[in-house]
């Protein structure tokens, strides 16, 4: 391919990766109830309550959707005919945050409080999640964060190299359990002071759909690794640290 069409790509992957720094960023922000002027435990909406719950469990089901459908081994055969491989996993990324940015801009906060922890309970309970989210940071890392947001794709055609997808690795958070990044998730949803009814909403449906798309990532991840990945499974457990299996 030509310098031109070389840059175009390192450009969009680039941009695509910017995009998503800001809108996990904002994310964390938006379930947590910090730095951003919206968040998910905001006052109540002005829309219906039966209204206001339809439409922030649309929302949810449309991240799961997009996401259990794009990041299927299947599907990326068939997409990679009409996107160049360079750009496939930058557009998946940039499906991802603009669903995750009309979920955020379309909330609708629901009224009621489930629980509520004041004092150094709360600081522990904001510490625990903040410690979530840097599992999730550091998870993407010990697999490959820039080639998981597209990025390295990127680099690697713009300096002619021929690309070669990541191995399989077993190190560190990985050797603990199977998959830290959504452990992260679960501990950075559920350790709030304030459960909300909207928080509860959301952290009850990702939960359920993180326990579907693992079930399918994995399918994926045998079909890809074979016996190397059925070892693994047979060895580390998908979310509780617990001792290995014999």
């Amino acid at each position: 391919m030509s310098w031109s069409s070389r840059i175009a790509a390192f450009l969009y992957s680039a941009a695509i990766y910017v995009l998503f720094l800001g809108t996990f960023v904002y994310t964390i922000g938006f379930v947590s109830g910090t730095v951003v002027p919206k968040h998910i435990d905001g006052p109540a909406s002005s829309t219906p309550v039966g209204m206001a719950l339809a439409i922030d469990a649309t929302l949810l089901a449309l991240f799961a959707l997009q996401h259990a459908i794009m990041a299927r081994r299947g599907f990326k055969q068939w997409w990679m005919r009409f996107v160049p491989r360079v750009a496939e996993r930058s557009t998946f990324v940039l499906a991802t945050c603009l669903v995750l940015l009309l979920m955020v801009w379309q909330w609708r906060p629901l009224p009621g409080v489930v629980w509520s922890v004041e004092g150094p309970a709360a600081w522990a309970l904001h510490g625990v999640s903040a410690l979530g989210w840097l599992t999730v940071l550091v998870a993407t890392f010990l697999i490959d964060h820039f080639e998981l947001f597209g990025l390295r794709q990127g680099v690697i055609h713009l300096l002619g190299r021929p690309y070669e997808p990541p191995t399989f690795r077993e190190r560190s958070l990985y050797r603990l359990v199977r998959h830290p990044i959504m452990v992260g998730f679960l501990i950075a949803f559920w350790a709030t002071p304030v459960m909300t009814t909207s928080h509860l909403l959301f952290a009850g449906l990702t939960t359920a759909y993180i326990f579907v798309g693992v079930a399918l990532e994995e399918r994926d991840l045998i079909a890809t690794h074979g016996a190397t990945y059925l070892d693994y499974r047979r060895r580390v457990r998908g979310f509780l640290p617990l001792p290995r299996r014999s």
